[in-house]
Protein backbone atom coordinates (compact mmCIF):
# COMPACT_ATOMS: atom_id res chain seq x y z
CA UNK A 1 0.00 0.00 0.00
CA UNK A 2 1.40 3.40 -0.91
CA UNK A 3 1.71 6.11 1.68
CA UNK A 4 -0.82 8.92 1.72
CA UNK A 5 0.64 12.24 0.66
CA UNK A 6 0.05 15.32 2.80
CA UNK A 7 0.86 18.95 2.02
CA UNK A 8 0.70 21.65 4.71
CA UNK A 9 0.30 25.19 3.40
CA UNK A 10 0.57 28.60 5.02
CA UNK A 11 1.39 32.00 3.62
CA UNK A 12 5.19 32.03 4.02
CA UNK A 13 6.03 28.37 4.81
CA UNK A 14 8.12 29.77 7.64
CA UNK A 15 6.46 28.54 10.86
CA UNK A 16 3.00 26.94 11.02
CA UNK A 17 3.32 24.66 8.00
CA UNK A 18 6.91 23.78 8.93
CA UNK A 19 5.89 22.85 12.48
CA UNK A 20 2.93 20.85 11.15
CA UNK A 21 5.13 18.94 8.70
CA UNK A 22 7.68 18.17 11.44
CA UNK A 23 5.03 16.97 13.90
CA UNK A 24 3.29 14.72 11.38
CA UNK A 25 6.65 13.15 10.51
CA UNK A 26 7.45 12.60 14.20
CA UNK A 27 4.03 11.44 15.38
CA UNK A 28 3.03 9.27 12.41
CA UNK A 29 6.37 7.66 11.70
CA UNK A 30 6.53 6.65 8.06
CA UNK A 31 2.76 6.42 7.49
CA UNK A 32 2.71 9.53 5.29
CA UNK A 33 4.79 11.39 2.74
CA UNK A 34 4.76 14.94 4.09
CA UNK A 35 5.72 18.29 2.58
CA UNK A 36 4.95 21.91 3.23
CA UNK A 37 4.79 25.03 1.11
CA UNK A 38 3.71 28.64 1.00
CA UNK A 39 2.26 31.26 -1.30
CA UNK A 40 5.12 33.64 -0.57
CA UNK A 41 7.95 31.49 0.84
CA UNK A 42 10.49 33.34 2.96
CA UNK A 43 12.92 31.91 5.51
CA UNK A 44 12.27 29.71 8.54
CA UNK A 45 11.01 31.77 11.47
CA UNK A 46 13.60 31.72 14.31
CA UNK A 47 10.79 31.59 16.90
CA UNK A 48 9.50 28.37 15.31
CA UNK A 49 13.02 26.92 15.25
CA UNK A 50 13.48 27.68 18.93
CA UNK A 51 10.17 26.26 20.17
CA UNK A 52 10.56 23.10 18.08
CA UNK A 53 14.04 22.55 19.52
CA UNK A 54 12.33 22.36 22.91
CA UNK A 55 10.51 19.31 21.50
CA UNK A 56 13.77 17.80 20.19
CA UNK A 57 12.79 18.58 16.60
CA UNK A 58 15.26 20.52 14.47
CA UNK A 59 13.71 22.51 11.62
CA UNK A 60 16.59 24.98 11.35
CA UNK A 61 17.93 23.37 8.16
CA UNK A 62 14.55 23.16 6.41
CA UNK A 63 14.05 25.06 3.20
CA UNK A 64 10.84 26.82 2.31
CA UNK A 65 8.86 25.73 -0.73
CA UNK A 66 6.61 27.54 -3.15
CA UNK A 67 3.16 26.02 -3.52
CA UNK A 68 3.22 27.13 -7.15
CA UNK A 69 6.46 25.23 -7.81
CA UNK A 70 5.05 22.08 -6.21
CA UNK A 71 1.96 22.43 -8.40
CA UNK A 72 4.00 23.04 -11.56
CA UNK A 73 5.99 19.88 -10.80
CA UNK A 74 2.69 18.00 -11.04
CA UNK A 75 2.60 16.86 -7.43
CA UNK A 76 -0.67 15.49 -6.17
CA UNK A 77 -1.70 14.99 -2.56
CA UNK A 78 -4.28 12.97 -0.69
CA UNK A 79 -4.61 15.75 1.87
CA UNK A 80 -3.88 19.44 1.56
CA UNK A 81 -4.10 21.11 4.94
CA UNK A 82 -4.04 24.90 5.19
CA UNK A 83 -2.85 26.18 8.54
CA UNK A 84 -3.41 29.91 8.03
CA UNK A 85 -5.40 31.92 10.54
CA UNK A 86 -9.01 32.44 9.43
CA UNK A 87 -8.66 36.21 9.36
CA UNK A 88 -5.81 36.14 6.86
CA UNK A 89 -7.94 34.96 3.92
CA UNK A 90 -4.76 34.21 2.01
CA UNK A 91 -4.86 30.46 2.41
CA UNK A 92 -4.16 29.05 -1.01
CA UNK A 93 -6.24 26.47 -2.79
CA UNK A 94 -4.23 23.56 -4.15
CA UNK A 95 -6.00 21.88 -7.09
CA UNK A 96 -6.33 18.22 -7.90
CA UNK A 97 -6.58 16.75 -4.43
CA UNK A 98 -8.98 14.46 -2.69
CA UNK A 99 -9.38 16.11 0.70
CA UNK A 100 -8.87 19.63 1.92
CA UNK A 101 -8.67 20.50 5.59
CA UNK A 102 -8.31 23.90 7.22
CA UNK A 103 -6.73 24.27 10.63
CA UNK A 104 -6.49 27.92 11.68
CA UNK A 105 -3.40 28.89 13.68
CA UNK A 106 -2.06 32.34 14.43
CA UNK A 107 1.06 33.40 12.53
CA UNK A 108 4.13 33.75 14.77
CA UNK A 109 5.44 36.37 12.33
CA UNK A 110 2.58 38.64 13.45
CA UNK A 111 3.39 38.44 17.16
CA UNK A 112 4.53 41.62 18.88
CA UNK A 113 6.04 42.43 22.23
CA UNK A 114 9.17 41.22 23.93
CA UNK A 115 11.09 38.20 22.70
CA UNK A 116 9.85 36.30 25.76
CA UNK A 117 6.22 37.17 24.94
CA UNK A 118 6.61 36.19 21.27
CA UNK A 119 8.20 32.87 22.25
CA UNK A 120 5.37 32.15 24.69
CA UNK A 121 2.75 32.78 21.98
CA UNK A 122 4.70 30.67 19.49
CA UNK A 123 4.77 27.84 22.03
CA UNK A 124 0.98 28.09 22.26
CA UNK A 125 0.70 27.75 18.48
CA UNK A 126 3.17 24.84 18.51
CA UNK A 127 1.13 23.05 21.17
CA UNK A 128 -2.13 23.67 19.27
CA UNK A 129 -0.56 22.22 16.11
CA UNK A 130 0.72 19.17 17.97
CA UNK A 131 -2.68 18.51 19.58
CA UNK A 132 -4.53 18.99 16.28
CA UNK A 133 -2.26 16.51 14.52
CA UNK A 134 -2.57 13.99 17.37
CA UNK A 135 -6.38 14.29 17.21
CA UNK A 136 -6.36 13.91 13.41
CA UNK A 137 -4.14 10.84 13.57
CA UNK A 138 -6.48 9.22 16.11
CA UNK A 139 -9.38 9.68 13.67
CA UNK A 140 -7.30 8.21 10.83
CA UNK A 141 -6.77 4.86 12.52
Amino acid sequence: MSKQKVLFICTHNSARSQMSEAYLRKLAGDRFEVESGGFEPTTINPLAVEVMKEEDIDISGNKTNSVFELYKEGRLYDYVITVCHDSENLCPIFPGITRRLHWAFEDPASFTGSEKKKLAKTREVRDQIKQTIQDWLEKMV
